[in-house]
């Protein structure tokens, strides 16, 4: 059997979950790896086949989408010479996590394809979501259009949504809580970050930041690049993780049992929704409304916060049921 993984590489999400899925899927046949995107951090350790410059919402500085260079990074001729350049009629299952140029593709070509991602638990009514007008829930409809669905959220809202994937190296983790906090806002600046975090004197800050390349100290705040080994550790051993809204790391933190405080990115509409499925949930956010964050952080280091998330390790078996249901 040929299969086909295509991969979103915008953010470090869809990649940190692949690590967890792609020694899995090789044991049913042959894999090819496809990602396309351009603003992941971590990096697979197999072979990737195709590489796709794809369409990549690029982070800003200051809390949100950088309209302008997500815009210059846009390449439609590419994007229809990549459709046409990948053999899809080869695989005997194609899976897609939430990648717009083989889905496109399978679309043009009329061939099935099964999406296996987060993004994919929205096609359910029943996934919490903010009752407002907003343009970035029609890119998440149309952006990676598949014929099969099967979601991942923080509860089993519909019967084809999972509870997270829990990454191995995470799940291997020994919890403990040495009292700092780990923060990782990717579209907001170091500089910015620590102005905020020094006014909370008493409480060290872990930042792992994507606009340094230096490490530096400021004060009780601790910044350096984004680095995958180094975060983990930092995560295991916090109080609590200060995040964006999206759901690969806030799911990690709660399997950890950590305190959790979540920043949606502006004009992110997926972020803005799980944001508000956290707030349902009973956990604090701090939305672009909210113009001084001091009172909510204070709040967050001062309360402990009381909740258990059982996410079961079940990424096996619904492995084997996508491949049984799809494969042709």
């Amino acid at each position: 059997m040929k299969i086909l993984y295509a991969i979103q590489g915008t953010g470090n999400g869809h990649i940190s979950r692949a690590r967890e899925i792609i020694p899995l899927l090789q044991q049913y046949g042959d894999l090819d790896i496809l990602i396309s995107g351009t603003q992941a951090d971590v990096k697979l350790t197999q072979e990737v086949k195709y590489q796709l410059h794809g369409f990549s919402f690029i982070f800003g500085k200051k809390g949100g989408v950088h309209h302008y260079k997500t815009w210059r990074n846009m390449n439609l001729p590419r994007f229809i010479k990549d459709m046409k350049a990948v053999p899809l009629k080869e695989y005997n299952l194609i899976i897609n996590d939430f990648e717009p140029v083989t889905a496109w593709a399978c679309k043009k070509q009329g061939l099935e394809s099964v999406s296996l991602s987060h993004q994919a638990a929205f096609k359910s009514k029943k996934v919490p979501r903010p009752k407002t007008v907003d343009w970035g829930k029609i890119i998440l409809s149309h952006y990676a259009p598949t014929t099969h669905h099967i979601g991942f959220h923080f509860e089993k809202y519909d019967n084809f949504i999972y509870t997270p994937v829990i990454r191995s190296e995470i799940r291997n983790l020994q919890s403990t809580n040495l009292g700092h906090y780990t923060v990782y806002l990717p579209a907001i600046d170091d500089k910015h970050l620590v102005k905020i975090l020094k006014q909370i004197p008493a409480t060290r800050w872990e930042v792992f930041s994507k606009h340094t390349k230096t490490a530096y100290t400021d004060g009780n705040v601790f910044v350096e690049p984004v680095n995958n080994e180094k975060f983990n550790k930092s995560m295991a051993s916090c109080e609590g993780l200060f995040t964006g809204g999206g759901f690969e790391g806030p799911a990690e933190a709660l399997f950890l049992g950590k305190k959790l405080l979540v920043a949606p990115m502006r004009f992110q509409y997926e972020q803005q929704c799980n944001a508000y499925a956290l707030k349902q949930l009973g956990l604090p956010v701090i939305w672009g409304s909210n113009k001084n964050w001091l009172p909510i952080l204070k709040e967050f280091v001062r309360n402990p916060q009381e909740h258990q998330f059982n996410f079961p390790d079940e990424t096996a078996s619904i492995i084997d049921n996508m491949v049984k249901s799809f494969a042709r």
